[in-house]
């Protein structure tokens, strides 16, 4: 073992946020927010610190891909530890600490990484930047890998900022602390951190916060205030959700439910999915052209009553269209209506056997051909969700169709091309939407009003 002298003994200086966090004894820990928040540095100094005081300790620290744990976890580790401390194995990213303990650097970019932590034990795992994972990877992967048969502290930390895959699992047991039968409230701790707990950053760049404070003010909320209700790369950023406004209907775009008047055409909309989900919505148009989305029928997975994001119920098409064709027949916002609408293309491929939409015939769906502009059709959604001067948008849901109201706000744009949508996102019922908006559906033609004449009678046929 080298001669360790003063100089090389391992110093930090955590900020009250990060010693907060630090010092919490829940299993599962999220630290984070804004930027410029010190996350990076809080995992460092707390898997230093645990490696340390507890020899023989198994950690890990992942992010997105190889190069980021490199950049910012690897090389800053290697400066500290090495190798007064710990020896690097480059050839698998681990340090090895001269009293046993351990921490390995990892990556999860793509579903085929999941075998990296298969058979795996640690006692800590930190997750860095966790939102831009796959929300399944979180939830799947992870955990089994949190064990030992020993006395040492078991966590799971994550770090992370508004936006990305997992955007909604991290608010929903962070923020909004909205958990599941088998979640211990109990077990999970949120440390929201700002660039103004970072005392180190307001000493070595004091102007920094004016830089945030002269961004646009959606960026600002998320940047600059680690806003969970907006957040970067945002597709639908225009799409509102106020329950204030539910029953006037204005300046949001979800409302409260309500009959639809018979003369109204409904419309229905089909995306496919087996693995992932499948997708039909029900639409209708009013007198003013203002599309209403009023039912939907999402083919994802359930548990506790939640969806499981973009995990399909892998139903055969004979049993998909069965369960429609039982909706139309008997629901009664549609029962005894004519229907017709669009279906993605792709359903009349075939492939050995009936296609999709020939069984969707069958039951009686005769969808029309979508329209493929992909661009053009983001647009058309974009234009509906447009408030007019009253307040009023061309397009509005009911508060009863959750799942289009969960998948929409987190969408992100395409990194490969900034005008479209990225479909690696939960996008299905997003797509169904986009045909819709694109087949252009005809509004009701308003009844003519019927007058009473002033006078008994009406010898010239006036009022008729």
């Amino acid at each position: 073992m080298p001669t360790r002298t003063p100089q090389h003994e391992v110093v930090f200086t955590p900020n009250p946020r990060q010693w907060k966090a630090m010092c919490a004894k829940q299993k599962y820990i999220c630290y984070g927010g804004a930027r410029g928040g010190g996350k990076s540095y809080y995992i460092r100094e707390k898997a230093v610190t645990m490696a340390l005081k507890y020899p023989g300790i198994k950690i890990c620290i992942v992010r997105r891909t190889h190069g980021e744990v490199e950049k910012n976890h690897v090389n800053p580790l290697r400066a500290i530890l090495c190798p007064w401390h710990a020896k690097y194995n480059a050839s698998k990213y681990q340090f090895i600490f001269h009293n046993g303990s351990l921490i390995q650097c990892d990556y999860f970019n793509q579903d085929k990484d999941a075998s990296h932590y298969q058979g795996m034990e640690y006692d800590i795992i930190f997750i860095d930047e966790a939102t831009n994972l796959k929300e399944e990877w979180l939830s799947q992967y992870f955990e089994p890998c949190l064990r030992g048969v020993n006395n040492f502290p078991k966590h799971i930390i994550y770090t992370c900022n508004p936006g990305g895959p997992a955007h909604q699992y991290i608010k929903r047991l962070f923020v909004d602390r909205r958990f599941l039968p088998d979640e211990d409230p109990d077990d999970y701790v949120f440390f929201p951190a700002k660039a103004t707990d970072n005392l180190a950053l307001m000493q070595a760049q004091p102007d920094y916060i004016k830089q945030l404070n002269k961004l646009p003010p959606k960026l600002r909320s998320a940047w600059r205030d680690g806003d969970w209700n907006v957040f970067i790369g945002q597709y639908f950023e225009d799409f509102v959700d106020a329950p204030a406004h539910y029953n006037d209907r204005r300046l949001t775009h979800v409302i409260d439910p309500f009959l639809i008047p018979k003369d109204w055409p409904v419309y229905h909309s089909f995306d496919w999915g087996y693995r992932k989900p499948f997708s039909m919505g029900w639409y209708t148009m009013d007198y003013d052209g203002r599309m209403y989305r009023i039912l939907e029928y999402y083919g994802c997975e359930k548990q506790n009553g939640m969806s499981v994001p973009d995990t399909g119920l892998k139903w055969d098409k004979t049993k998909v269209f069965r369960k429609l064709r039982e909706i139309e027949d008997h629901h009664p916002l549609l029962r005894g209506r004519k229907i017709i609408g669009p279906a993605d293309s792709a359903i009349w491929n075939k492939d050995g056997g009936p296609s999709v939409g020939e069984t969707a015939e069958e039951y009686g769906f005769y969808f029309d051909y979508s329209d493929k502009d992909r661009l053009e059709g983001w647009q058309q959604c974009h234009a509906r969700l447009a408030f007019d001067e009253d307040g009023y948008p061309s397009f509005q849901v009911f508060n009863t169709c959750q799942d289009f109201i969960r998948t929409i706000p987190l969408l992100q744009y395409d990194d490969h091309d900034q005008e479209d949508l990225d479909s690696l996102g939960e996008d299905h019922i997003a797509d169904e939407w986009r045909y819709m908006c694109q087949y252009r559906p005809m509004k009701p033609i308003k009844p003519e009003e019927i007058y009473t004449p002033i006078y008994g009678s009406d010898p010239l046929n006036q009022f008729a």
